[in-house]
């Protein structure tokens, strides 16, 4: 994190939570894990399948300690910090595998432990070593992380920001009435709590609108205007950006002063808290992206994606961590970025959605200097919903998935009832990410027709004994070898 984000009193207090970290990972060696995406991007779902894997038994030969053998006991234990809720992980794979419905989506921050027993593949290693490891995996929303540049943006530059983009593409009409009202007050008249709660109620609305599935766009900080909490209705939620705001300081009593005033009780009551207490003491972080709901929406959805994205990279601090930098200012060693739900494509377009979404982060992974080191990029499926076929139509041969589409999906004119499998032309994604962004002769972009339905979690069947089998996934087993293959080593 720049310097400016954090003042001297936040750096004592991090050193203080890292101390305290690796003291008691002296007796118990462990990981932080962070998981986090912007909306729909599957966190929930994520989490569930990974710690579900790792206790049955899944089949996970990319993750070599799993493939060799050397795990001997998975179990999940208490968490460490007791103010922070528990990952419901038993609610959520009962949702996923008996009643075969998607979990509720992340609303606030939560944890949970899972501890691995292993041998270690050094017999140097296995001398010094206890061959444990517990896994702390810390799940919140990426709304929060879009969050943390605020801290380093004055009411002024915030509003400016925010209203320029408002003004911008679709955005314009989804603004119109918060744009409308904002410029009708007099900001430098006395402060009015019904004025303030106008303004505030009118912004939220907006936001909630860039969010919604029809337009799906991903940059709308403050993220916590979109899942308040028990915050609703705190004078820290009730601000608004302002179309103008002067440099001259504002009068005293004035609304301008009251927004102002507002918008840092929000960095300081609600931002600064959860990087100082949270993400200021990860180690690894996994970042879940639906490149493909943004596909789907078009050209300003995937450029609001590539901003949202580069908005949360610069969040993190790269590195290898020192001994020093692990107790003093403790980095995010290993961060990979996942498009979601490739289970939605025939497997011919895996490497496209890859290479898609290399292209997304790539000038954000240059900017903060992590190019080549500490990052990766893949297409996974948390949970794969579907199969692959293949169907003979007018002679030729077309690659399909075939699943339960989720009750209410339609497909032309056709209506599912949430029972039913059937089989659907994905369609294709380009060889080269570029006609995405530019167009392929460097016109405009060209957006391919890809047929997104959303399915139901698949059935899975018994063993002889009665138990579930292991939920199938695309490529987990390669994103927990990036995560942590090299401390089970």
């Amino acid at each position: 994190m720049p310097p400016s984000l954090t003042s001297l009193t936040d750096d004592a207090r991090i050193a203080l939570d890292n101390l305290g970290d690796r003291a008691s990972s002296l007796v118990n060696p462990s990981i932080r894990l962070g998981v986090t995406g912007l909306s729909r991007a599957g966190k929930t779902v994520f989490i569930s399948s990974l710690v579900h894997n790792l206790l049955n038994g899944g089949r996970l030969p990319l993750f070599e300690p799993v493939r060799s053998g050397r795990v001997s006991r998975v179990r999940l234990e208490p968490q460490p910090d007791d103010a922070i809720p528990r990952f419901q992980y038993e609610d959520h794979i009962q949702a996923l595998v008996r009643e075969r419905v998607w979990p509720d989506s992340t609303r606030a921050i939560s944890e949970l432990r899972i501890t691995l027993d292993y041998q270690s593949a050094s017999g140097w290693s296995r001398m010094f070593s206890r061959g444990r490891l517990s896994i702390d995996i810390v799940d919140y929303p990426g709304e929060w992380l879009l969050d943390l540049p605020l801290l380093a943006q004055d009411y002024r530059t915030f509003s400016a920001n925010t209203v320029s983009l408002a003004r911008s593409g679709v955005r314009a009409e989804l603004s119109r009435e918060w744009l409308a009202l904002a410029e009708s007050v007099d900001a430098e008249a006395p402060g009015d709590e019904m004025a303030a709660r106008r303004l505030s109620e009118a912004f939220a609305a907006y936001l909630k609108a860039c969010k919604s599935d029809e337009r799906s766009l991903s940059t709308l900080p403050p993220g916590r205007f979109l899942m308040p909490g028990d915050l609703d209705g705190s004078p820290a939620l009730t601000f608004s950006p302002l179309p103008y705001v002067p440099e001259e300081r504002a009068p005293k009593g004035s609304l301008r002063a009251m927004m102002e005033r507002r918008y840092e009780a929000y960095k300081s009551v609600v931002v600064k808290p959860f990087f100082r207490e949270h993400f200021a003491r990860l180690d690894r972080q996994i970042v879940l992206i639906d490149a493909l709901q943004a596909i789907n929406r078009g050209e300003e959805a995937v450029h609001d994606l590539e901003r949202a994205l580069g908005d949360v990279l610069a969040c993190f601090r790269p590195g290898t961590n020192s001994l020093l930098s692990s107790l003093l200012g403790r980095r995010i060693d290993k961060v990979l970025v996942a498009a979601t739900k490739s289970d939605h494509l025939h497997h011919e377009s895996h490497d496209r959605l890859e290479r898609i979404t290399a292209r997304l982060v790539d000038r954000a992974i240059r900017r903060i200097g992590m190019a080549g080191a500490g990052i990766e990029v893949m297409a996974i499926a948390s949970v794969r919903a579907t199969r692959e076929a293949t169907v003979t139509e007018g002679g030729h041969v077309l690659p399909v998935i075939v699943g339960t589409p989720m009750a209410g999906e339609t497909i032309g004119s056709e209506v599912f009832d949430g029972l039913r499998k059937t089989a659907v032309f994905p369609g294709d994604l380009p060889a080269s990410p570029d006609v995405l962004f530019r167009g392929a002769d460097g016109g405009q972009p060209e957006f391919p027709e890809i047929n997104f339905v959303r399915f139901r979690p698949p059935a899975l069947e018994e063993t002889s004994g009665g138990l579930k089998l292991s939920v199938p996934h695309i490529r987990l087993d390669r994103a927990l070898q990036f995560l942590l293959g090299d401390r089970l080593a």
